[in-house]
């Protein structure tokens, strides 16, 4: 006897400003099912305004997972992220209730789908004493440390790409090899969806004024202010990865620099901008997902369609 099939999985990816979070619920009230964010902000709590989080009545008539799981304080890697989804699919699923994907984290998505490398947990106190260093000396010194120990990974990053730094430094240290030196082997197993719906719009100037609209939106509801309020805590700075995300980081800036709103503006909606390129770019490196142009009038429907198909 053929075991039952279980309720379907759906993924629901886009660059940001895309329509994700609107798809999602229409699609969730359709399906009845329940969303697991694949967002490296949304686990943050007090961070709302800033990752356009969803409300709380929607959150009522959703169940939403992996929100508001962290202090801003801690990290999350994209192997936890592989853990707790694949847990909470099973869980969900379990329920006899369909599960939705949504987000915006690539690297979320590509862990998730295709394995991970076996390397090194992450190791809080090698991290720790890196992150003291890089305040001390600066980030680019750490790169010029990694360019001596992996100077294949330091060719390919940034001399302020803090984050990449940081963990190639870390695999380096706890395990005394490259990070480049875990490509290739035993990969944890991968998850394939039963559909992977990727929102892309045709027009890149239509994005770009979605992005600006979302983000004068985010500075009338009070961005400026929630800023405020992190950094009164005491016990964040501008070099963790969740003061690092796009809209935090410049607003932090203009905190501590004094810059005006207009500046703010300026630079909160080119990084932006700039996010939405690299995750057009990771999408378009995946060639599983099935396009969907989030700019038609009819992106919606096309959405509901597909995700019926799943069934």
């Amino acid at each position: 006897m053929s075991s039952p099939k279980l309720p379907p999985v759906i993924a629901l990816a886009g660059p940001t400003a895309s329509g994700k979070s609107a798809a999602a619920m229409a699609l969730a009230g359709r399906l009845g099912a329940e969303i697991v964010s694949v967002d490296s902000a949304l686990v943050y709590r007090g961070m709302d305004i800033g990752t356009a989080k969803p409300s709380h009545e929607e959150r009522a008539r959703v169940p939403h997972h992996l929100i508001d799981i962290l202090e801003p304080t801690q990290a999350y890697s994209a192997a936890a992220f592989a853990t707790d989804a694949l847990r909470l699919v099973r869980e969900i699923r379990a329920r006899g209730r369909p599960v939705l994907l949504v987000g915006g984290t690539m690297l979320y998505f590509k862990a998730l789908f295709e394995g991970l490398d076996a390397m090194p947990a992450a190791d809080p106190a090698v991290r720790a004493g890196i992150e003291a260093e890089a305040q001390r000396l600066g980030w680019p010194a750490m790169h010029a440390e990694l360019a001596k120990g992996d100077p294949e990974t330091a060719a390919r990053l940034a001399p302020n790409d803090a984050q990449r730094i940081q963990r190639a430094l870390e695999v380096l240290r706890v395990s005394g090899r490259p990070i480049t030196a875990f490509h290739g082997e035993a990969r944890t197993e991968g998850f394939t969806p039963d559909r992977f719906l990727s929102l892309e719009p045709a027009s890149r100037a239509w994005l770009h004024e979605r992005i600006a609209q979302r983000f004068d939106a985010m500075l009338a509801a009070g961005l400026l202010d929630e800023v405020r309020a992190l950094r009164a805590r005491g016990d964040l700075h501008a070099g963790l990865p969740s003061m690092r995300c796009v809209g935090y980081r410049q607003a932090w800036e203009a905190l501590e620099t004094g810059a005006p709103m207009a500046v703010l503006r300026e630079r909160g909606i080119a990084a932006t901008r700039q996010l939405a390129k690299r995750q057009l770019t990771w999408l378009r490196a995946m060639p599983a997902r099935e396009v969907i142009a989030c700019d038609a009038p009819y992106a919606l429907a096309q959405v509901l369609r597909a995700a019926e198909g799943a069934r």
